[in-house]
Formats: structure tokens, C-alpha cells, sequence
């Protein structure tokens, strides 16, 4: 899951329990949405019909495939009965792989753990023809022009389960997270753009990324406790001016596209396997130091969001603005976003020049915001929670904690996925991360694959802490 910034025309993003804990499977709870008992009323039903929030006064399902190799870790037991995302990332993931149950078991699986009460399954649906044109980490296994294999042998498959009518018709509420990594790039990384990829142009021409999301949209959509969120990158990716409308319009343009609607998209998803930080509360956009705005910083660099949660509350609405249904909602990954430990800074950066300022008070402690393989120093971020903010269904932990952005050097695979210089700590850096070093973790294995070494990382650095 790799995550690349387009500057200067702007960043994009820049990834064995014991059973009854796993029967335990968090509940995430929700203290100030309205219409929360009904929605815990109509869960007890057959999913007739989509609630407003689908983690309002819902468990959410705790992957027993993930949380076996936590809690086998030092500590990991801390955080093994997390519920974390599903990544449906290649075709052979629907029937499963070696080391990792297949899409009807994980769904059977959810079926005990819920005990009967509403339950979440968080599914990254994520296998597009020429997946991650901007980047090598986590490509995928389909080119470009497979577009119909796409279709047939990933989605159709995919929707087929999740309309078995012992899925269907269940207290599940399947919450599908829509190909990371795909309509952000065709805004960021085309056309004569410094960030610009020949794999990114010739994926806006044959518009098969919105071709991809449409048809997912449309097919997953029509399942009636099925609820699509849109990948939309993060801050450090979309939030500039030049990206911002421009995101929104591609994304209004993939969900009516190949049938599909805006009804049929209940919300979008940012900093997925990011590490963009939640809550800066050390300065905001609006500061100013010696008459220069926070703008102008390096770090800042021309944003109008500096982290997380206000550019989701604002890209929420921008969907909005453009025609999505004003109920849609947002996810904040917040699986490596605490940048907790030592180096957190207490309080703001001295006011003597605005670099100062914000390098000293950031928590974000990134070289470069466009930095996104396996990050030195990133922290657990905060716990999967129900409406935790005003239009944010959930922060939920979509990127598995553990799992590697990428390989720090080449590996041969069949997994379909190349090696990205970002991953290797001796990189100097590309247009994408502003020339920077890459800021990544050594000896790192494939992307998906468990990386102790992050892990321990992760559970160090945590904020809140462990």
C-alpha cells in the first residue's frame, strides 16, 4: 500500500487469541448520534435496509489471522482483539492463501463473533487493473487493460458472497473500502505534473480506474448491508487547492459511473496505511509568526489542512458540495498515526521563524509529509471508535498494524508486486516526497507481509499509550 506526494503542485500522500477473545470482538460505541437506539434495533433484524453509521452500535470483527501474529509478538497482546481491515488484494484472497482465511470463512468467522448483535466487517477491496500507478510497493497483479477480468474474476466473485442470503440476510454490516491508492492519482500524478507517471497517464486515458471503482460501487452497492467508502487519499496528498475540487469531481465522476450512483457511496476513507497525524494540537492553518502564515512553512507548504481530521470533516463536504448525499459519512485510519515515544513534542515550536514554529510543535515527525513506506519512529494512533467527530463515522484500524508498506529492497514474487526505492532507508528521495531521504524502516519485507520490526515500532511510539 504505498503512499506518494505530488509537490509543488501539491502532495499526494504522500498501509494465535485464544477464542473467547476473539468472541469478545471490540464494540465500538457511540455517545452523542442520534437515532443510535434505532439503529441497534434494526441490526437485531434482517438487513433490510442501510443505517445512517453502520459502526453506530455495532461490534466490529477482530481478524483471527492478524491477531494470532500480534499477540505472538512481545506486547502485541495489548492490541490483538483490534478489529483491523480485510484486504481482498488479489483474486486468490477470495478463496484464501496460505496463512490467511479466504472471504466466506472470515464472514463465517464474524457470524460467531457477533453473537448475535450487529457486527462490522471491514473489507479493502483493492485489485484494479494497473493498481498503484504512482508507485511500485503495492501494484497489483492485473495490467492496465484488464479491466474485464477485473470485473468478472475479482468483483463478481466478491459480490456473489456477500449476496449469499446467509450473509446477506445477517446482523453483518459489510463495510467494503474501495481501491486505495486509485482516483486521487489521476488528479496528482498525470499530465505535466513534476509528480506526473507514465503508469498514472495512461490510466487516466483508458479510464479504467473509474471504470474499476463504478462497477465495484454499483455491484457491492446493490447488496443491501453492504456500505462502500471511497478511498480519498489524505491532507498531505489532497490538501491543496489544486487537488481538492478536483478529487471530488473524479470521485462524483466513479460513482456514476458503469451503472453505479451516489446513493450506492456511503462515505469516503482517508490515511489509509498513513501516517498523517489525527489532531495537530500545537498550531493550526490560521497561525502566523512574525507576519508569515503556517502556509508558507516547508512542512505546510501551501496546504489548507494540516492534519487528518479537519481535512475529512472539509472533504466530507466538498463530496457534499458536488452532489453526494449529505449523510455520507468519513473513516480516519488511525492504525500508525500517534507519533507518541520521546521525540512528541509537549507543546509549539519557538515563535522565531515559522519553520521553527512547526517543526518544533509537529507530531507528525515525517522528513516529508509525502513519505509513506514503513515510517521511522510512527506510533499506534488512536483506538477504533464509533462518530468519535462531527461527520466521521469511525477511526477505525484498516491497515493491519505489522503489515510492511513494502520491501527496503528487490524480492522476487508472485504477488504481482515491484520494489519501490521509498522503502529502501538510503533513498534519496523523488519529486513525490520533495527530494527528501525516505524516512523508511530497513529490512522490511513485501507489502502485506509482517514486519516485527514495524510492529514493535508501532506499539513503542503509541498515542495514546498502551
Amino acid at each position: 500500500m504505498s503512499r506518494t506526494t505530488s509537490p509543488p503542485t501539491r502532495h499526494r500522500r504522500a498501509a494465535a487469541l485464544a477464542g473467547s477473545a476473539l468472541l469478545a470482538a471490540t464494540a465500538l460505541t457511540v455517545s452523542s448520534l442520534s437515532g443510535t437506539a434505532a439503529a441497534q434495533a434494526e441490526g437485531t433484524r434482517a438487513a433490510a435496509a442501510k443505517v445512517d453509521n453502520p459502526y453506530a452500535g455495532a461490534k466490529v470483527y477482530v481478524n483471527p489471522d492478524w491477531s494470532a501474529k500480534a499477540a505472538a509478538e512481545s506486547g502485541g497482546s495489548k492490541i490483538s482483539n483490534q478489529p483491523t481491515g480485510v484486504w481482498m488484494d488479489r483474486i486468490a484472497a477470495i478463496n484464501g492463501t496460505t496463512g490467511a482465511r479466504g472471504l466466506r470463512s472470515h464472514l463465517d468467522t464474524a457470524l460467531t463473533q457477533s453473537g448475535g448483535s450487529p457486527m462490522v466487517v471491514q473489507l479493502v477491496v483493492y485489485d484494479l487493473p494497473g493498481r498503484d500507478c504512482a508507485a511500485l510497493a503495492s501494484n497489483g497483479e492485473l495490467g492496465p487493460n484488464d479491466i474485464d477480468k477485473y470485473k468478472t474474476q475479482f468483483i463478481d466473485p466478491i459480490a456473489s458472497i456477500l449476496s449469499e442470503s446467509k450473509y446477506a440476510n445477517s446482523n453483518l454490516r459489510i463495510v467494503t473500502t474501495i481501491e486505495i491508492d486509485s482516483l486521487p492519482n489521476l488528479v496528482t500524478n498525470t499530465g505535466g505534473r513534476p509528480t506526473a507517471t507514465p503508469q498514472c497517464d495512461t490510466m487516466k486515458n483508458n479510464g479504467n480506474y473509474v471504470k474499476g471503482v463504478g462497477y465495484a460501487l454499483n455491484k457491492l452497492g446493490a447488496i443491501g448491508n453492504v456500505y462502500n467508502y471511497v478511498d480519498a487519499g489524505h491532507h498531505g496528498w489532497i490538501g491543496w487547492d489544486d487537488n481538492f475540487n478536483a478529487t471530488a469531481q473524479v470521485i462524483k465522476q466513479a460513482a456514476t459511473a458503469e451503472g453505479s450512483t451516489v446513493d450506492k457511496v456511503a462515505g469516503i476513507i482517508v490515511n489509509t496505511a498513513n501516517y498523517s497525524a489525527l489532531k495537530e494540537n500545537n498550531y493550526t492553518i490560521n497561525d502566523s509568526i512574525n507576519g508569515k502564515s503556517v502556509r508558507e512553512s516547508k512542512w505546510v507548504d501551501w496546504n489548507r489542512y494540516v492534519d487528518e481530521l479537519s481535512f475529512a470533516q472539509a472533504f466530507r463536504q466538498e463530496l457534499v458540495n458536488v452532489g453526494l448525499p449529505s449523510n455520507i459519512g468519513a473513516l480516519i485510519d488511525t492504525s500508525r498515526n500517534g507519533w507518541g515515544g520521546t521525540a512528541r513534542p509537549a507543546g509549539p515550536g519557538a515563535k522565531t521563524d515559522v519553520d521553527t514554529y512547526i517543526n518544533g510543535g509537529r507530531y507528525d515527525r515525517r522528513i516529508h509529509v509525502g513519505n509513506w513506506c514503513n515510517q521511522s519512529g510512527a506510533g499506534l494512533g488512536e483506538r477504533p471508535k464509533a462518530a468519535p467527530a462531527s461527520g466521521i463515522d469511525a477511526y477505525v484500524w484498516m491497515k493491519p498494524p505489522g503489515e510492511s508498506d513494502g520491501s527496503s529492497s528487490a524480492i522476487p514474487n508472485d504477488e504481482g508486486k515491484g520494489f519501490d526505492r521509498m522503502c529502501d532507508p538510503t533513498y534519496t528521495g523523488n519529486p513525490r516526497n520533495g527530494n527528501n531521504m525516505s524516512g523508511a524502516l530497513p529490512n522490511s519485507p513485501l507489502s502485506g507481509h509482517w514486519f516485527s520490526a514495524q510492529f514493535q515500532e508501532l506499539l513503542k511510539n503509541a498515542y495514546p499509550a498502551l
